[in-house]
């Protein structure tokens, strides 16, 4: 990992780029495509928050947050919450530090933000992101959501 790393929005300039971003192909039942992800957050642009990775000029993967989202909208007691919707970190470029990076910066988002809490969900099975999400300190709630396992995580105050 460089000190070149960067989020960038999409653009015009990289979508495609952004497109044709793939993971290994043993995790790619874990993460929708990126082009899916580009087309929730273009029909849902208030809870999306899509960003692409670099290491100085080379795309190395996607990340997407989701910010006050209602689980449960049918429960009254049910909080927003924000947190990491989608991560891919191109195949080849997988076990440098872009995850981590893009998570920090997903959780300093939601940080200026005024959040205090990023969740996630993943997928259960060899391959997977579990063990991932738990090193970076993401604890299970008991929750699942869309057959996904929920984490979530506490940001450190100020």
């Amino acid at each position: 990992m460089t000190a070149q790393l960067r989020l960038e929005k999409v653009t015009p300039d990289n979508v495609l780029d952004a497109c044709r971003l793939k993971v290994a192909p043993e995790q790619e039942r874990f993460v929708a495509p990126v082009a899916r992800s580009l087309a929730e957050a273009y029909a849902d642009p208030g809870t999306a928050w899509p960003r692409l990775i670099f290491d100085s000029e080379r795309l190395v993967g996607f990340v997407m947050a989701f910010l006050d989202v209602r689980f449960h909208p049918e429960d009254p007691d049910d909080r927003p919450r924000s947190g990491l919707w989608r991560l891919a970190v191109a195949a080849g470029e997988q076990g440098r530090g872009y995850g981590r990076f893009a998570v920090d910066e997903v959780c300093a988002e939601i940080r200026r933000r005024g959040g205090s809490r990023v969740t996630v969900t993943w997928g259960e099975g060899e391959h997977g992101p579990e063990e991932f999400y738990l090193k970076l300190g993401f604890r299970r709630t008991g929750e699942m959501s869309g057959g996904q396992v929920v984490g979530e995580l506490d940001l450190p105050l100020g």
